[in-house]
């Protein structure tokens, strides 16, 4: 039995209103479950003393000091989730969190690492979720933040600066398997109609499909496509890798072949932030600040997935990138696609690009810090977005759809046409058969996708004459 350590590590008597008002605690919800045997007060002290300054022991090492930078468990509730645990909250003095010598600004590596690290393994429970948490002003304004975002998307498509709107864009299919020849004219197909193209997280370097290859016959097929549209395009290239240097590398090579017709600012650099790291996502916003960095999130279920016992739930990870400064991640599609979400996930959203939100738990204030943009992929078409869009109560997203645009009937461009097309439904307020009637990609995405169509618009076969 481990020692009871909460006559130091709790105070249930602290406010929460207080602990914000003094602005000097980072605050954390988790969900606990105890191990048999152990009691909830008695694991959420040991929860607060192994993320902070005590471990399962008394040390010899402690003094007066030390005891002041305690984290402290000021909140339980043992039965708010029935059988699977019970709510805690924890507030981390700002003291314990580590700024940079070169520059005074956060880190998130080391504050992932303190309120959500070795407590996860701790023997004396079999369930430590994070659910939630608030960062106060002091530290706020030391984080990176986002250096750009959908506004400079906006601004290279020539649209206002304010509200610019949908972004249609897609995932070159199949995600491997294409030569450069052929995956360079499937981005040419698909910009005939869509605006943005990304990476999918695969897709990098392989033998058959080399990046010096490749990227300059994408950066042809864009030129080529904007010239024949009259549209400006873009393109989000993978710079993902385990070194800096390579990373770096890569992104210099690609502005380097785009720029050669212009299309520099056209240009953003996907990086996996969940196998890379804050490390990998601090990389690219400081050497690339003018680039929108793309935070791709391979993995990250293993961690956010609602059905995991720890972890951490997404908004929390939304959160963590716009403080990394990301200047756009994949939220899911809040239980329209075909990840797991529900509809309320739209705080994800609001949490990313609002200045101050109502989280799960804790209110957030960002203090200017500038916004993250949603973005929107995994089993989206166009019959999905209208729906999708009522939910949000916007449309301010970049969406990916890559069945959803090479896999309609017609072309990968009556694809991204019909993705436009149903935004343009929702924006007027119009209803989508009676759309479909006078716009012919919509009315044949009903066709591409009738398993869909059968769903979520019933009888559209006769409403719109189709017989097969």
């Amino acid at each position: 039995m481990a020692l009871d350590q909460s006559n130091r590590y709790a105070n249930l008597d602290l406010k929460e209103e207080d602990l914000i008002k003094g602005g000097r605690h980072l605050l954390v919800a988790y969900r606990l479950k105890p191990a048999e045997g152990y009691g909830f007060l008695e694991v959420a002290a040991h929860v607060a003393a192994e993320s902070s300054t005590g471990t399962n022991v008394e040390v010899s090492t402690t003094d007066d000091f030390t005891k002041g930078v305690d984290a402290i468990v000021y909140e339980i509730d043992e039965t708010a989730f029935g059988d699977k645990g019970g709510l805690m909250k924890i507030a981390y003095p700002v003291e314990l969190f580590d700024p940079n010598l070169l520059d005074g600004h956060y880190n998130v590596s080391h504050m992932w690492s303190l309120i959500l690290g070795n407590n996860q393994g701790m023997g004396d429970h079999v369930g430590l979720r994070m659910l939630d948490f608030y960062v106060p002003e002091v530290m706020i304004k030391k984080f990176d933040g986002p250096s750009t975002n959908i506004v400079d998307l906006w601004k290279v498509l020539g649209r206002p600066e304010k509200d610019g709107g949908y972004i249609a864009g897609t995932i070159i299919k199949p995600k491997l398997g294409l030569r450069p020849e052929p995956f360079a004219e499937a981005c040419y197909q698909f910009w005939l109609g869509g605006d943005f193209i990304k990476n999918d997280e695969p897709q990098a370097n392989q033998p058959f499909c080399p990046m010096e290859e490749v990227i300059p016959k994408v950066a042809e097929a864009m030129d080529r496509a904007q010239q024949e549209t009259g549209e400006a395009k873009l393109f989000s290239a993978n710079i993902t890798s385990d070194w800096y240097k390579e990373m770096i590398h890569r992104g210099e090579y690609i502005l380097e072949q785009f720029a050669k017709y212009g299309n520099e600012k056209h240009v953003a650099f996907l990086v996996d932030g969940f196998v890379t790291g804050p490390h990998g996502v601090t990389t690219a916003r400081r050497e690339f600040p003018d680039v929108f960095l793309h935070f791709h999130r391979a993995g990250h279920g293993a961690i956010t997935s609602y059905k995991s016992p720890m972890g951490m739930d997404p908004i929390c990870y939304m959160k963590l990138a716009r403080l990394m400064g990301a200047s756009g991640i994949h939220t899911g599609t809040m239980g329209y696609g075909k990840m797991e979400g529900h509809k309320d996930e739209r705080v994800l959203a609001y949490m990313l690009e609002r200045d101050e939100c109502q989280g799960p738990y804790f209110y957030q204030k960002w203090y200017g810090m500038k916004a993250t943009t949603p973005i929107i992929s995994g089993g989206m078409n166009a019959l999905r977005l209208p729906g999708f869009f009522e939910n949000l109560g916007h449309a301010n997203v970049i969406n990916t759809c890559g069945g959803g645009s090479f896999g309609h009937i017609d072309s990968p461009a009556a694809g991204g046409i019909s993705l436009k097309q149903a935004y343009e439904c929702w924006k007027n307020g119009e209803d989508p058969i009676e759309f479909a009637k006078t716009h012919k990609e919509f009315a044949r995405a009903f066709e591409s996708f009738p398993w869909d169509a059968d769903r979520l618009y019933p009888g559209w076969r006769e409403k719109l004459g189709v017989h097969k």
